[in-house]
């Protein structure tokens, strides 16, 4: 009788095997068994293979994405709300380094591309209400909300790979968010002070 998946067996396959990717090991289907103390049989349990794995790799990066940004609340300064966002992104990232350099691996299909849906919602929402309290001129937010994540995508991802020190987040972050917002029409002044105080800074 095989044995009854467990979630802490399936959540370790998943940390291992991408902290395996991000330190170039082999992720054989032993290796990573051995590693995340279960058999290679576990691999098939929980995911019916290594495909399966990968998958789920893609989809726990945003699934933790997208609950770390949902536990911030809109408040009545949404650009200040957009810088917020763009903090959490980046301490998620942080927290979870290989999970966020495989997350974006498209070789994968996402088992429920929704999630990723899920953690681009609040961008859109924060730039669509910056444009409805006439903070923005009449833009798409969904091109707002592309510009402010590919920006900070590309800072936080050379953070996490080491090519910039952790500090370049706080010290570059907040400028190219309001830089987005500060071209789709908000005042320079009133957004630096928005998007700085939403960072924490």
């Amino acid at each position: 009788m095989p044995k009854p998946a467990d979630p802490a067996v399936r959540a370790a396959l998943i940390e291992h095997a991408a902290t395996m990717v991000v330190a170039r090991e082999p992720v054989t289907l032993r290796a990573l068994a051995t590693r995340a103390g279960t058999s290679t049989m576990g691999v098939y349990t929980h995911f019916g293979g290594m495909p399966g794995l990968w998958a789920a790799v893609r989809q726990e990066g945003f699934v933790r994405l997208a609950a770390r940004l949902a536990t911030l609340a809109p408040t009545d300064d949404p650009a200040g709300d957009l810088g917020a966002l763009g903090a959490a992104y980046a301490a998620n990232a942080l927290e979870n380094p290989a999970l966020y350099r495989l997350m974006f691996d498209a070789a994968a299909d996402l088992p429920d591309p929704d999630v990723a849906d899920a953690a681009f919602a609040p961008l859109v929402d924060g730039a669509r209400r910056a444009r409805e309290a006439g903070r923005l001129d009449d833009v798409d937010p969904v091109d707002v909300a592309t510009r402010l994540w590919a920006g900070g995508h590309g800072l936080v991802m050379l953070v996490v790979t080491d090519v910039l020190p952790r500090a370049a987040l706080t010290a570059h972050g907040p400028a190219l968010n309001a830089a987005v917002l500060i071209a789709a029409g908000d005042d320079p002044q009133r957004c630096t002070a928005s998007v700085q105080r939403g960072w924490g800074g």
